[in-house]
């Protein structure tokens, strides 16, 4: 059986996925264990669907993750969370940011939001959802949402003993480590 572990994330462009996979990678990197990471951007700069694979382990061969072969599904955005559920392996968490950004045709009256996404997925998968965009908007900075949500997933996967905040100093702007440290706290807070 394989040591190693694989992370989906997934959202909308401009929600800043990249940056905390890049934050999880390097941080897991800093802890000894080989990183492969893959990325997938639809029309992300049009807010289309955005997808990160993290695989991690002793060796890890290929960044890909293949269907139900995901530990854990980190979303920004519900509905991404619905259209990628079927990555997710048996025993796999699912964490959830409480959040919609409507897409193309709900923005153009052609389709509505779906309803109950949440419901459906804790049929599912172990589910813990929060509102990271409420608690970034607390700290003063909705942009740091995606950190909030890199808490949450190094909380659930028990990966609390790497120096994030060092990984966080190296890897966002100056002005805003800060900030993006108090939002990685908050994070880990909504996981039990």
């Amino acid at each position: 059986m394989s040591d190693v572990k694989n992370i989906l994330l997934v959202g909308v462009g401009g929600q800043g996925i990249i940056l905390a996979s890049k934050i999880l990678s390097t941080g897991l990197m800093n802890a000894g264990y080989d990183v492969k990471m893959s990325e997938v951007h639809g029309m992300a700069q049009r807010g289309g669907s955005v997808t990160t694979q993290v695989r991690f382990g002793k060796k890890v061969y290929s960044p890909i993750i293949g269907k139900g072969q995901a530990d854990i599904l980190v979303s920004f955005e519900k509905m991404e969370t619905a259209k990628l559920i079927e990555y997710l392996n048996i025993n796999g968490k699912v964490v959830i940011n409480d959040f919609e950004i409507p897409s193309a045709p709900i923005l153009a009256g052609k389709a509505n939001y779906p309803e109950g996404i949440i419901e459906e997925l804790k049929e599912k998968a172990d589910v813990t959802v929060f509102k990271a965009a409420d608690i970034a908007k607390e700290l003063g900075n909705i942009r740091t949402m995606n950190v909030v949500m890199v808490g949450a997933l190094v909380k659930a996967l028990g990966l609390d003993d790497i120096d994030w905040e060092e990984v966080i100093k190296k890897t966002v702007k100056e002005k805003f480590i800060d900030i993006n440290i108090k939002a990685f706290k908050k994070g880990m807070e909504q996981v039990k």
